[in-house]
């Protein structure tokens, strides 16, 4: 049997790949299972990711990250985990076809947002035109001053819409179903706040020109972006089937180092309850990749092998600082 993976990453957003170039440069062995899934994929340009003056594309800052994973010799497999098992030695996971055994996990699996109704096609057109959005930390700056619906109620609706207010003048809450769920405090604010509030049902979205339109209780309303507040499915299901303390939604709870409640599981990114924001994703990988590499070498030694074939130890396995922690590190 193989000697098991000190690590198997699942997941290839910038969570993933950012902690694969981290443990890669660690020399640990390591593989990365993407389903091809990631949330960063669809967004047409994040503007508010330092760096990149005029904004990057998603699917480009995700082919730079893997760019630069495979120069440490980190590269994606594209292929679906079903089942993740716990063993003597650590972990085992499944796809179809293949299984990986590791010694630790990172689960950076994301989340998968609730859609609105609307037609596929559509929903990708109207995306990648910035009609429809998800994000308003990631995006709200670039709709200020437009005419916004927020689709949604309860609330998440009701945060949503107040949190796009201070970003125009002109918001209006739509329940997508029936009347809408809120508290009398929530319907003051709202008001006060001059937010317009409309049951529902509404109708499937659809594009006009530059505007993006509903039928809301039989009234046509068209608006310069959607924003809907319907939710999230957290792909946290790997962890929660071994046993991993999990919210209410489904997120992972995680510890200051982003250990999961399961010895050698961790987790980053979104599936973790936390800021669902690609610096806060990435900043949480560099915690869990350091935490992984500190963790496995409580269990043995991390010694470089000599390069030069003699079997002569290196110069770092003569160190016994190769196994301690560095100052600041978890």
């Amino acid at each position: 049997m193989e000697e098991p993976l000190d690590c198997l990453v699942i997941g290839a957003g910038p969570a993933g790949l950012t902690a694969a170039i981290y443990l890669a440069r660690f020399h640990l062995s390591i593989r990365i299972v993407d389903a091809g899934k990631s949330r960063a994929a669809l967004i047409p340009r994040t503007r508010n990711h330092a760096g990149y003056p005029g904004g990057i594309a998603g699917t480009e800052l995700l082919a730079r990250m893997r760019e630069q994973a495979r120069e440490f010799g980190a590269e994606v497999i594209e292929d679906l985990v079903q089942t993740l098992q716990r063993e003597e030695e650590g972990f085992v996971a499944r796809s179809q076809d293949r299984e990986w055994r590791a010694r630790s996990v990172l689960l950076a699996t994301g989340v998968v947002n609730n859609r609105p109704r609307i037609a596929p096609e559509i929903h990708d057109a109207a995306l990648a035109r910035g009609l429809l959005r998800y994000c308003p930390i990631c995006d709200g700056y670039e709709v200020t001053d437009r005419r916004i619906a927020v689709l949604g109620t309860q609330t998440r609706g009701f945060n949503e819409a107040l949190f796009l207010r201070m970003y125009t003048d002109d918001v209006t809450l739509l329940a997508p179903e029936g009347a809408h769920d809120l508290s009398e405090e929530e319907r003051l604010a709202l008001d006060e706040a001059g937010i317009a509030v409309r049951d529902g049902p509404c109708l499937p979205l659809r594009m006009d020109g530059d505007r993006i339109v509903t039928c809301c209780s039989g009234e046509d309303m068209a608006f310069d972006v959607v924003y809907p507040a319907l939710g999230s499915i957290i792909r946290s299901e790997l962890a929660i089937m071994l046993g991993a303390e999990g919210t209410p939604d489904g997120c992972l709870v995680v510890d200051d180092h982003q250990r999961t409640s399961i010895a050698g599981l961790y987790a980053a990114g979104d599936v973790a309850k936390g800021l669902d924001q690609i610096s806060h994703a990435m900043g949480e990988a560099g915690v869990a990749a350091t935490t992984i590499r500190n963790d496995l070498a409580r269990t043995r030694p991390l010694l470089r092998a000599s390069s030069s074939g003699g079997g002569a130890r290196s110069a770092a396995a003569k160190s016994p600082e190769t196994t301690t922690i560095p100052a600041g590190c978890p």
